[in-house]
């Protein structure tokens, strides 16, 4: 822990005249970021964090003892484009509305994952990303009409690295990224016109690499097509070669590392397997973040959603500041918002609370393998930007038995006797 910090925040705390506008009271705080893994209070103030500490009061104090504390969860690999009316598309029917699944799991940030293609990025933006609470970016995808279609995604005259780059820049407080996925040729094409659209924009380039060929495998992904910051998602997906038949990771990941490629959990409906995540989690080869893929064929599947995708990790042996990290202030870094993920005194006020629930569960991967654990990842409440968004166990509610006899009434408004009064 950064002693440093934490006695800054407890001056801070005990110097302050004014009280605060809300209070986390006796929580377990994991922070990161900031070496911070103890219990305090977490005072927010004008939706900022403002202070880290003990004994601070004033305004809405809710108790969150023996709860688990954790900037608000960073989903960097999700759906969303579901405007268009499309059947059975990603960019359609099978994404989800953001604020339907965002903060009753934690998450008070996502990245769409190349829903959309330069073609139809500004619809996008005006039909979703515009309009939800919850804190959006998104990939463009290298195909035209991004994920509308399977077919529409196989075809290189459409994929225009320069267009894509345009529109990354026009659009920069929302473009985190280039995507390609589901690419079905034996030629490197969308991955190389992705990753030149990348570095037209500065952005890094995300790759679902789709049909595995022997034509382009996948060592030679990340260890030649992909730079430094570049994402290989779906990381542990069966199709991907992780072991050796001695059951030991292979070198040319950790070489792949090295050189700065990172690894994307992104869950997703198939694309999780035990077989692979349980010895690269036991050898220490961590995911560089923890993703859902969340889309309508995901949601009620094995995956659920971001505390059950985390409580995996835990359940394989991750340490939990480990789960955190992952799931917080290092995809708010692989997607260029480090100002997100993370309880720095003044940053936005984005925490999520957790219940660490102790019992006996299992969890699935994408073929239903079935992994038992005693340990589950449960929100509990959600602050975005200082405003409880999500409240399960009703911490901000007042005892109606203490409330006005006359409460809930709206102005003009009365009540009528029954009869016989």
């Amino acid at each position: 822990m950064k002693e440093g910090l934490i006695l800054m925040a407890m001056a801070t705390a005990l110097s302050a005249a004014e009280s605060y506008d809300l209070v986390l009271k006796g929580g377990r705080v994991i922070d990161p970021k900031n070496g911070v893994d103890a219990v305090l209070d977490v005072g927010v103030r004008a939706g900022k964090v403002a202070a880290l500490g003990a004994g601070l009061d004033g305004g809405k104090v809710l108790d969150v003892r023996g709860m688990i504390v954790t900037p608000g969860l960073v989903d960097m690999h999700v759906h969303l484009f579901s405007t268009t009316g499309v059947a059975d598309a990603w960019a359609g029917d099978k994404s989800v509305r953001p604020d339907d699944f965002s903060f009753r799991s934690g998450v008070t940030a996502m990245a769409d994952a190349g829903s959309a293609g330069w073609r139809n990025f500004e619809q996008f933006r005006q039909t979703v990303l515009d309009r939800a609470q919850t804190r959006l970016f998104a990939f463009i995808n290298i195909a035209g009409l991004g994920m509308l279609t399977n077919i529409v995604e196989q075809h290189p005259e459409d994929m225009d690295p320069a267009a894509v780059a345009r529109l990354a820049k026009k659009h920069a407080d929302l473009v985190v990224g280039v995507k390609t996925a589901h690419f079905e040729s034996p030629a490197w094409t969308a991955v190389e016109k992705a990753v030149e659209a990348g570095r037209l924009a500065g952005k890094p380039v995300m790759v679902d690499f789709g049909y595995f060929r022997k034509e382009r495998p996948f060592y030679q992904l990340v260890s030649a097509k992909l730079r430094p910051d570049d994402i290989a998602t779906h990381a542990f997906r069966a199709a991907v070669p992780w072991v050796d038949d001695q059951g030991k990771v292979y070198d040319y990941l950790y070489a792949a590392r090295k050189r700065g490629v990172l690894f994307d959990v992104g869950h997703g409906g198939g694309s999780f397997a035990w077989r692979n995540a349980v010895p690269a989690v036991k050898q220490g080869f961590y995911p560089d973040a923890i993703s859902t893929d969340l889309h309508t064929g995901s949601m009620n599947g094995p995956m659920m959603d971001m505390p059950t995708t985390m409580s995996k990790f835990l359940a394989m042996g991750m340490p939990l500041r480990d789960v955190v990290e992952r799931s917080t202030t290092r995809p708010a870094s692989i997607i260029g918002h480090p100002e997100l993920g993370h309880l720095t005194l003044g940053a936005e006020a984005d925490i999520a609370v957790f219940r660490l629930l102790e019992g006996e569960f299992t969890y699935l991967d994408s073929d239903r393998g079935a992994f038992p654990a005693k340990q589950r990842l449960f929100c509990e409440l959600t602050v975005r930007a200082g405003i409880v968004v999500w409240d399960w166990n009703g911490r901000t509610g007042t005892d109606y038995r203490k409330l006005a006899p006359n409460y809930g009434l709206r102005e003009g408004e009365f009540i009528v006797p029954p009869p016989g009064r």
